[in-house]
């Protein structure tokens, strides 16, 4: 009897310890994907961070209105480039949008002879995109160094960190200056519809 009751006891503490390991190794499953689902988390937020001066400018392809596309390194193959992101169509066409462009397209001469190219990224869902951007051109007739773009599903916005997130709202309005090397020479970031780079400065950041 003592035999069985021994038996018993060292069967019961095999099970123990059994369930033991089962729970450690279950816990650390468990763990591991939620660690590894933080760190791509914090990897794809840092792929979005906003480029900073000094900081190498990430590519990315547009859409003009016509369907052609154009990338920031194939004009960056040509000089400088300027990014204008501009607001979209938040409920309306943007006014401060609207004077911003007119300010650097007034300074379209001094662009050029700089080789500089200007990207004017217009941001918002697929649905009408295309129409709202025809519709904020209007009858303008933009220098052939200017590019209307349009930045589908926040594309663009999302990449560079810059999506305003709020109701009625699109993107921070933002400009930067690429210079060749890819790397940004100027950054200005509005968290308000106004507070725009103004034309003046962007091209006294642009070598001459």
């Amino acid at each position: 009897m003592k035999k069985l009751l021994d038996k018993g006891v060292r069967v019961t503490k095999q099970w123990i310890a059994a369930g033991l390991v089962f729970s450690i190794a279950s816990s650390a499953y468990l763990v591991a994907p939620s660690n590894a689902l933080a760190q791509e988390t914090v990897a794809k937020d840092a792929s979005n961070a906003t480029p900073k001066v000094g900081d190498q400018s990430p590519d990315y392809q547009w859409t003009h209105l016509d369907g052609q596309k154009v990338s920031l390194s194939e004009l960056l193959k040509k000089g400088p480039v300027v990014i204008a992101l501009l607001r979209g169509y938040p409920g309306y066409q943007c006014p401060a949008c609207t004077k911003q462009v007119g300010d650097l397209v007034s300074l379209s001469k001094e662009f050029a002879g700089r080789n500089a190219n200007v990207v004017l990224v217009y941001p918002g869902a697929v649905k009408d995109l295309k129409t709202k951007g025809k519709e904020f051109l209007g009858k303008t007739e933009l220098p052939k160094h200017f590019h209307f773009v349009l930045d589908q599903d926040y594309g663009f916005t999302n990449r560079y960190g810059l999506r305003w997130d709020a109701d009625a709202e699109t993107s921070y309005p933002s400009t930067f200056v690429v210079g060749r090397d890819g790397k940004v020479l100027y950054s200005k970031i509005s968290r308000t519809h106004g507070g725009r780079a103004e034309a003046k400065e962007v091209l006294a950041a642009i070598p001459q």
